[in-house]
């Protein structure tokens, strides 16, 4: 057992799946093909496939039919097997002439027949057998035309995209994001004949929606193979709402019973929520060059957290409207060793050493190469990388040979060199005259200190924030101040902000895929006063949700540190605090992250622990600590995380799992969806 179990758990599902792919047609889903790309990558696909063409294709309505040559298909899924997506094989497989057809679902066959209403006690007499896999396979061969030919349906746990050997993200549950208190008035809507619930506090699964509750039973399902695979029987804890509801449907998920018998081994899951903490997400304060790359390079089609490299500077291209004429580069190398040691070397250093350690692969590879370099010391540029990048041009053999280490070299090149960069400076500056002020005064100052920058496109300069960057500045100040009194201040405060913001938004020229979702509205012509004035309204709601967050913790109630006489004010960051609290040597009952039960023994065990000496659950109890961030994270709160565990209790493993990699700009995509209680899950 060891934190490389997440890289070989994604490698051995795909070795599942290429077992099978031999001459034949491979269709993918978005979160596979994004699992595929950073677990072993499509070189490995498409060699597994053998031939000279290339025979990958998306998964959707529109996909490219298999010809009268074509007589094997593979299909890669994450979704359930139900709807809209059965309707999609149907009509990819109707138009082919395909014999033999193989269909793997990362989501396990219980969940399927959770999926289709069948009551737990009958699911459980249905152990070993796979009705709901038996019936498609059945179809499959009503849609290729005769009941002789060849249909496979299989589950394998294609659930992780690991972009290192301590941190994966859960590519198909990108979306998952941890309930708002606004959203417990739209639950209390929908049940009209119940109790009317007061908070947060009191949502239960009976509350959720049914596509939220098969959403999370997807996820545990995954997180129970992986489990599995690692040899652990796991106890779960939760901290925040939406975690509570996870952690217990994983402690007391029916299918694990019996793997939980044989285990040998322990492992803690802590699951938490994003939303008790955003003012990591939106600051500045990581000092990480991939933080930076993955906030400022356009991101990659169909990925949630891989960017698009520009690669003409390595063509005979110059005319930049041909740029798209050439395939973009990536971050995740899978399959080349060095390139794969600089990545992790940029994840675990900060922004100025990681720079000099791309200039040092450069070198050395250059040097290998033979290639007619100049070394310079001293301050790396942009200017300097690129010199040495481009003595690759025209040296085809070396270009091959050191192409994942040029993609991350132009990444950085790219991301040193773009304006939004120069801003990150700006934006820290900010934040650190925000922490100051806010232990100095009230929130309402802190509003009036940020007025002056609101202002108008066409009085903006290219230093000036921007509508979105405003927002996550309105966010950062909202989640680090936490609760705060309301008075007649804070509301003229607010007043004020909101009328400029309105202004602002009116006189937008262009609205951003962003403020699209934020106003509701698609085009700046449509965007009324009055409908900019419902925006900025919802948009305060939404800030006071996220000033509340956590106003149910007990402990975990702040993440600013005032300043005294000997340090200026800081934030402390609510993941560090909770891994401090799981390893405080004094080993009190944690009091905000809450123990899971998973059966009576568990219930009794509590119980008796209330007036005899039985010691309750602990999350430092095991070797391995598996912390799973509900709803994203950052590079930085990763690496925080795996510095942090061995340094409070040498011994202890830990593997980092999330949603996906957070940026200022993509936690506001998620904090402005409409669809968090109805996920779309392909049905």
């Amino acid at each position: 057992m060891s934190a490389l179990g997440v890289q070989s758990f994604t490698q051995q599902g795909w070795e599942q799946v290429l077992a099978k792919v031999k001459r034949a047609l491979v269709y993918l889903d978005a979160a596979c093909a994004e699992s595929l790309h950073w677990g072993c990558g499509s070189t490995r696909l498409l060699e597994a496939v053998g031939g000279p063409a290339c025979h990958l294709r998306e998964f959707e309505p529109a996909a490219v039919a298999g010809g009268a040559k074509q007589p094997k298909a593979v299909f890669v899924l994450s979704c359930l097997l139900k709807g809209r997506t059965v309707e999609t094989l149907r009509n990819i497989i109707c138009r082919s002439h395909f014999q033999y057809c193989v269909v793997v679902t990362a989501t396990n066959h219980a969940v399927h027949l959770t999926a289709n209403h069948v009551p737990a006690a009958a699911a459980a007499e249905l152990e070993g057998q796979q009705p709901v896999f038996e019936q498609l396979e059945e179809k499959l061969c009503e849609w290729m035309g005769s009941m002789n030919y060849t249909a496979e349906v299989l589950h394998v746990p294609l659930l992780l995209a690991p972009v290192s050997p301590y941190l994966a993200l859960t590519p198909a549950f990108a979306c998952l994001f941890p309930l708002l208190p606004q959203d417990v008035d739209l639950l209390n809507s929908a049940r009209l004949d119940k109790k009317r619930m007061g908070s947060l506090g009191e949502v239960d699964s009976t509350a959720l929606t049914p596509e939220l509750l098969l959403q999370i039973r997807c996820l545990v399902s995954g997180l129970s193979s992986l489990c599995e695979h690692l040899g652990v029987r796991e106890e779960c804890f939760a901290v925040g709402s939406l975690s509570r509801i996870i952690a217990a449907d994983l402690a007391n998920y029916a299918p694990a019973k019996n793997r939980r018998k044989t285990s040998t081994s322990r492992a803690s899951v802590v699951f938490v929520d994003r939303t008790l903490d955003l003012t990591g997400m939106v600051g500045h304060h990581g000092d990480n060059l991939v933080e930076k790359i993955i906030s400022v390079l356009p991101q990659l089609p169909g990925h949630t957290n891989d960017v698009m490299v520009n690669m003409v500077e390595l063509t005979a291209l110059q005319n930049e409207e041909k740029q798209n004429m050439v395939a973009p580069g990536c971050l995740a190398q899978s399959n080349d060793t060095a390139a794969k040691a600089l990545w992790e070397a940029l994840l675990n250093s900060k922004h100025k050493e990681a720079v000099m350690e791309v200039r040092r692969h450069l070198v050395e590879a250059a040097s290998r190469e033979n290639l007619p370099i100049k070394m310079s010391m001293g301050r790396v540029t942009p200017g300097q990388l690129m010199s040495y990048i481009q003595l690759f041009k025209n040296n085809f053999k070396a270009l091959v040979n050191h192409c994942g280490l040029l993609q991350l070299g132009l990444a950085t090149v790219q991301t040193l060199k773009h304006p939004q960069t120069a801003k990150w400076d700006n934006f820290l500056a900010f934040e650190r005259l925000l922490l100051q002020s806010i232990g100095e005064s009230t929130i309402s100052i802190v509003l009036n200190q940020l007025l002056p920058m609101i202002k108008p496109s066409n009085q903006r300069t290219n230093d000036d924030y921007s509508s979105e960057e405003l927002l996550i500045l309105l966010i950062y100040i909202y989640s680090i101040t936490g609760e705060f009194t309301e008075d007649k201040d804070l509301a003229e405060a607010e007043e004020k902000v909101k009328k400029a913001l309105v202004q602002v938004f009116c006189e937008e020229t262009e609205l951003s895929p962003l403020l699209q979702k934020v106003t509701g509205c698609d085009s700046s012509i449509n965007l009324t006063f009055h409908k900019s004035k419902i925006a900025v309204d919802e948009l305060f709601t939404l800030l006071r949700d996220i000033a509340g967050a956590r106003n149910l913790m007990k402990q975990f109630k702040s993440v600013y540190v005032p300043g005294n006489h000997t340090h200026q004010a800081s934030y402390k960051p609510l993941l560090k605090q909770i891994v401090e609290e799981i390893f405080n040597p004094e080993k009190s009952d944690p009091i905000d992250i809450e123990h899971m039960s998973s059966g009576l023994s568990d219930l009794l065990k509590t119980g008796f622990s209330m007036f005899m000496k039985v010691s309750r659950p602990h999350p430092s109890d095991h070797p391995l600590l598996i912390l799973f961030v509900v709803g994203g994270i950052t590079v930085s709160e990763a690496k925080m995380i795996k510095d942090l565990v061995p340094s409070l209790k040498p011994g202890t493993q830990v593997i980092v799992l999330s949603t996906r990699l957070l940026t200022p700009l993509n936690i506001l995509e998620l904090l402005f969806a409409t669809d968090r209680l109805h996920p779309d899950l392909g049905f």
